[in-house]
């Protein structure tokens, strides 16, 4: 497989997993959350360790080591983005797995089991067409501050929606506009992600407008802005 064939194939298979590990009844509460990410991510490391030996790899739910700071091709995977949202069996959850390259999140896949969905960087889309009232994604339990404040400013209105992967793919699906993240976030929430929606030709940077930089050492990444790109100089300016 190529490198994107893969991380979609990943992105899908974990995403049976965890629909499996839900529906067997065994876990309630946030013990599913908790077996539900142990067991997509044991199968995430394996698959890859065993597809791609010689890359680095980062992963949420695995002990990070300094090996993949001397690697120019590193893995960054979310086994379950959003766990809240899956464990209430809501459908803005994702499974993220991607691949940074230099620093750049060049290759990837989001997949969206409760959509049955799988978004990829090898079949990008052309955007559907924007409405005339701009939608901004926010988090549904406690939406940043300074996206609230620009969202007032340009007079768009709020979605509420579960995870990080689900909101950037929401704006490559036509479903919003604009994605900003001010809230604290780490590499994995947003390299898969970032990698499709710039293959969906969308504007992916930093909120400053500088470049996201992936496999760094500190891996707190925590803000972000993923938008039309006829939006984009419009945010940054409001921000």
């Amino acid at each position: 497989m190529t490198d994107a064939e893969l991380a979609a194939h990943l992105a899908e298979q974990a995403g049976k997993i965890l629909l499996q590990v839900r529906a067997s009844g065994m876990f309630v509460g946030k013990s599913l959350g908790k077996a539900g990410d142990e067991t997509a991510n044991q199968f995430l490391v394996h698959a890859l360790r065993q597809q791609r030996p010689d890359d680095g790899l980062l992963s949420e739910e695995s002990k990070d080591t300094e090996e993949r700071l001397s690697k120019e091709r590193v893995w960054i995977v979310d086994p379950v983005d959003g766990t809240r949202e899956y464990g209430e069996e809501r459908a803005d959850w994702a499974v993220h797995v991607g691949l940074a390259i230099n620093g750049v999140p060049e290759i990837g896949a989001v997949a969206l089991p409760g959509l049955d969905c799988i978004l990829r960087t090898d079949r990008p889309a052309a955007l559907p067409t924007a409405p005339e009232r701009l939608r901004m994604v926010v988090s549904r339990t406690r939406p940043a501050p300074e996206a609230v404040s620009v969202s007032e400013k340009i007079g768009a209105e709020l979605v509420p929606m579960g995870s990080a992967g689900a909101k950037a793919m929401a704006i490559v699906r036509g479903e919003a506009d604009i994605y900003l993240h001010s809230g604290g976030q780490y590499e994995w929430d947003s390299c898969a992600p970032a990698a499709v929606a710039r293959a969906h030709g969308l504007h992916c940077t930093r909120m400053d407008g500088s470049p996201l930089i992936y496999n760094q050492r500190d891996t707190y990444m925590p803000d972000l802005l993923i938008c039309r790109p006829e939006h984009a100089q419009m945010v940054l300016d409001a921000i």
